[in-house]
Order: C-alpha cells, then sequence, then structure tokens
C-alpha cells in the first residue's frame, strides 16, 4: 500500500514538474517538442480516450486549461506518445488518437473548397497534402474512422457528427478507374468509401 502511495506521489509530482515547465518556458505558438530530446522519466498515469478526454490517476481531467496544456506538448515516437518539456519526457496512453475533431468549416465549393477542422483542444487544422485525412475501415464490420492530420505526426479522430455533415461537401470521383465518394480540400482529393458500396 505505501509503496502504491509512493508510485501515485512520484506521478504527480511528474505532473506537476511538467505544467510548471510548460507554463516557464511559454511563448507564443506551440512548444517546439520535436526539437526537445530530454531523458525518459517514466510513464505518467494518464492516458486519453477515444473521445478525447484526459485521465490522470483514474480521474478525468475536468479543466480545459489545463488539458489544453497539457496537449500542446505531445509527441509521438514511433507508436508511443510522451509528454515533453526541454528537460524531461514523460510516457502516457492514447486508446486511438491525441484529438478530436468536433466541428469544422467548409470555404468555397468543389475542387477549390477548404475544410478546415476543429479539435476538442482548440487547436484547428484545414485539410489538404500537408495534412491529409485518412480513412480506416474495421475489417470486420466494415465501420469508417476517419482521421486528419493536425500537426507533426499527431492526428485527430473526426467525430461521428462532424463526419456525417462532411456527407454534403463530398463529392464522386474516378481514381485509378474506380469511382470514389469523397471530399476535395485545398486541391486535394480524399476518397472516404468506393461509390459502388454507396448504391
Amino acid at each position: 500500500m505505501a509503496k502504491d502511495k509512493s508510485a501515485k506521489h512520484s506521478t504527480a509530482t511528474t505532473a506537476e514538474r511538467l505544467i510548471e515547465t510548460v507554463k516557464s518556458s511559454r511563448k507564443k505558438g506551440p512548444p517546439p517538442v520535436h526539437l526537445w530530446n530530454p531523458p525518459f522519466c517514466g510513464d505518467l498515469d494518464m492516458r486519453i480516450a477515444r473521445d478525447g478526454t484526459w485521465f490522470y490517476l483514474g480521474t478525468p481531467i475536468g479543466r480545459k486549461p489545463l488539458v489544453k496544456l497539457f496537449s500542446s506538448i505531445i509527441r509521438k515516437d514511433g507508436g508511443d506518445y510522451f509528454l515533453v518539456t526541454p528537460v524531461e519526457k514523460a510516457g502516457i496512453k492514447v486508446d486511438d488518437a491525441p484529438f478530436v475533431a468536433i466541428d469544422f468549416a467548409v470555404e468555397g465549393k468543389g475542387r477549390t473548397q477548404s475544410v478546415t477542422f476543429t479539435t476538442n483542444v482548440d487547436d484547428t487544422a484545414t485539410a489538404g497534402a500537408e495534412r491529409p485525412i485518412r480513412v480506416v475501415r474495421d475489417a470486420e464490420s466494415g465501420e469508417v474512422s476517419p482521421y486528419v492530420l493536425v500537426r507533426g505526426n499527431l492526428e485527430a479522430l473526426i467525430d461521428r457528427k462532424s463526419f456525417y455533415r462532411l456527407v454534403d461537401a463530398c463529392v464522386h470521383e474516378e481514381i485509378d478507374g474506380e469511382s470514389q465518394f469523397g471530399l476535395w480540400s485545398k486541391g486535394t482529393f480524399f476518397p472516404f468509401i468506393p461509390s459502388s458500396e454507396l448504391e
């Protein structure tokens, strides 16, 4: 029991140090986490659920400013996620993607339209060649999970209500001899599903 309390205290101390370090080094724009190479200091008991809820020590983090602070220092190395400051790097668990795209806005029409997504932590990402949309389909159910690249190699899962609304901005295009139903944004076409499956 004492060991468990000690581990929780150590985790809390690490999280508090991360917060203080980020606050003290905060400048305009996102922190340059890709440039930092601090030593690994262990895993935090922190998890991001598929719906974008952050948990710390098993409890949801209810303060959005704190979630936004943590979300600004996420980095993905290989298949693992970390919170990174100039002086330390701590592992966290991410159930699916670190962000959720909860809304979007469309400017223009057809091939020249731009689709800009807003995430649960108020980041924005305009889909295009540099920020692609990818769609993953479950092999058994065929269920579609769409993602948009937000920054670096970090993606947002596009939530279901937004994905259903995107259908209004989608069109059929022939890709490699097959008609695909998908979305244009900033001159790039993102196929979602073969047109034949909509018949």
